[in-house]
């Protein structure tokens, strides 16, 4: 099998590590030290994402508030600044540890899904699609984490939760499991297609851009391609945030489902399904922020675990 045709079928990780040449027709990817790779992936999307949160939080909390309330971006500023800042890194420690582990796991079982995939000559954007569905759905078992960072973030339970430790034990004793996953279902809407959708558009912006020597160019290049396609789809499945947020404001008392949370912000932000996108240019800032420092740092932390 020639060389060209075998790139098509192989993974994201072999296609950055590839070395073809002929032996019997075949193409051999090139030789690793006797360490397993399973493990990289996970580390490398885990580790881009701790470098994200770190330094766009304030953004997230900025955005997150628009969501909320539906007011423009000054006036969701004028609460931050009122409320100080002792409670401007309130609520990161779920973030923190929820996309970490969620990275780690959209990276990591994507990679372990797609492997055998293509092995089996399955056609691979087919691959690609059902990998990166199964790297999402997996990603949503973490969701206690985005539960408990909206109740920390809202205002209304700056009293009632002292911090993450006390709001899980508190969550659990009076309302039980069920309450941390609360707004599940826009969650999966969200995860499966977006992360199908990354890495197609990321394999195919990345056989177009040119090949870069030096470090500074390939990793402004890197985060110049991250930062875009995660622009577009944040924006894309913004709707759906919008949603999730507004179910997981409420604590206790019926789970409504997605059709019923649709209908009524609708109505509340006057039938205007524009009205949905508050807070959206500020959240394409945070997104084109967060999506080029996650590529550029998976690609940085890539490059150091396989050299």
């Amino acid at each position: 099998m020639p060389c060209e045709h075998q790139r098509d079928k192989m993974s994201e990780r072999q296609l950055l590590d590839k070395s073809c040449f002929g032996e019997g027709g075949m193409a051999v990817p090139a030789a690793r030290g006797a360490l397993p790779d399973h493990w990289r992936e996970f580390l490398c999307g885990g580790g881009a994402a701790f470098c994200n949160i770190l330094i766009s939080y304030p953004l997230n909390k900025l955005i997150f508030r628009q969501m909320m309330h539906g007011v423009e971006t000054t006036f969701a500023l004028n609460q931050l600044q009122k409320e100080g800042a002792a409670f401007l890194y309130r609520g990161m420690l779920p973030p923190l540890m929820q996309r970490s582990l969620s990275m780690s796991l959209m990276f990591g079982v994507y990679d372990e899904c797609l492997q055998p995939l293509l092995n089996h000559n399955i056609n691979p954007y087919v691959a690609k699609s059902v990998a990166g569905v199964v790297a999402g759905c997996v990603e949503a078992t973490l969701m206690p984490f985005e539960r408990l960072q909206t109740l920390l973030i809202h205002p209304k339970y700056h009293k009632e939760f002292k911090n993450t430790a006390h709001a899980i034990r508190d969550i659990a004793r009076r309302y039980g499991i069920k309450e941390f996953y609360r707004g599940l279902t826009p969650i999966l809407m969200r995860n499966g297609p977006s992360n199908a959708m990354f890495f197609i558009i990321r394999d195919e912006v990345r056989q177009l851009l040119p090949p870069q020597d030096q470090l500074f160019y390939k990793t402004l290049q890197d985060f110049l391609a991250g930062a875009s396609i995660g622009a577009f789809l944040s924006t894309l499945f913004y709707p759906l945030n919008v949603i999730k947020i507004a179910m997981q404001c409420e604590l206790g008392g019926p789970h409504r489902t997605i059709a019923y949370e649709f209908r009524y912000i609708l109505r509340k932000r006057g039938s205007k399904f524009t009205n949905f996108y508050h807070g959206g240019l500020l959240n394409i800032s945070r997104a084109f922020l967060s999506w080029g420092i996650i590529n550029a740092s998976y690609e940085i932390f890539r490059k150091m675990l396989y050299s």
